[in-house]
């Protein structure tokens, strides 16, 4: 049914051949990055449309050389290290907040993958690269859903709340214990704010009680100036 894909995968780099795989990967990578736009994230729709394009001029560079130019080479180091130094990249993108969150992975794997795409299209095989950017978009914008009903109804969870005098903190373990929270730790550090202090509270909830009903109490308290899940 695709037969005539094979015109674009021939012995020869055409213009044609070259054109088309780096138009896809211009929309592949756009298609990604525009997820990770919406959402405001470092790596938006020109990054991925750059390194997905990026990639793809790797792979036919290396055919290139290896069939224009008559050189004998291995087609695939130069994507090897395509591979290797996109992770360069991705780690400009993730980041440790002042509260050990770790924020920034899924862009990081999206630069990733979207880089693995653009191999793809540079090498022809339109068919994986298509696939991919759907499963891609997919794991972004529909398992996100997934994974946050998950997380928010997983028992076990740890939230941090920064409240402006230390008398506070009885309050807030007072009504934690109101609403049959259990504390199985807890950790006080400083604030941004200098005037203010921070209190890592790792919890057990009754099945009952959602995250964000029991947020929503604790930051109802006097003197609670945040209260994040971490």
């Amino acid at each position: 049914m695709l037969e005539f894909l094979n015109v674009l995968r021939g012995d020869t780099v055409s213009w044609l051949s070259v054109t088309v795989r780096l138009v896809l990967a211009v929309i592949c990578g756009g298609l990604i990055g525009l997820e990770r736009e919406r959402r405001r994230r470092p790596a938006g729709f020109r990054t991925h449309i750059l390194i997905c394009l990026g990639a793809a001029l790797t792979t036919l560079t290396s055919q290139y050389i290896m069939l224009e130019l008559k050189m004998f080479t291995d087609p695939a180091r130069l994507g090897a290290q395509v591979i290797a130094g996109i992770g360069f990249i991705g780690a400009g993108t993730i980041i440790v907040t002042r509260r050990r969150q770790v924020k920034g992975l899924t862009t990081a794997a999206g630069l990733w993958a979207s880089a693995i795409v653009g191999l793809c299209c540079g090498a022809a095989f339109f068919e994986g690269a298509v696939i991919a950017t759907a499963i891609i978009l997919l794991a972004e914008m529909v398992f996100s859903r997934l994974e946050y009903y998950i997380v928010s109804n997983v028992r076990s969870f740890h939230i941090s709340v920064e409240y402006v005098s230390g008398d506070k903190l009885a309050s807030v373990v007072d009504v934690l214990k109101r609403e049959d929270a259990y504390i199985m730790d807890m950790e006080i550090a400083k604030s941004a704010k200098a005037e203010n202090s921070c209190a890592v509270f790792s919890l057990k909830t009754p099945r009952k009680l959602s995250h964000k009903a029991l947020m929503e109490t604790v930051a109802r308290i006097d003197g609670v100036v945040s209260v994040e899940e971490l």
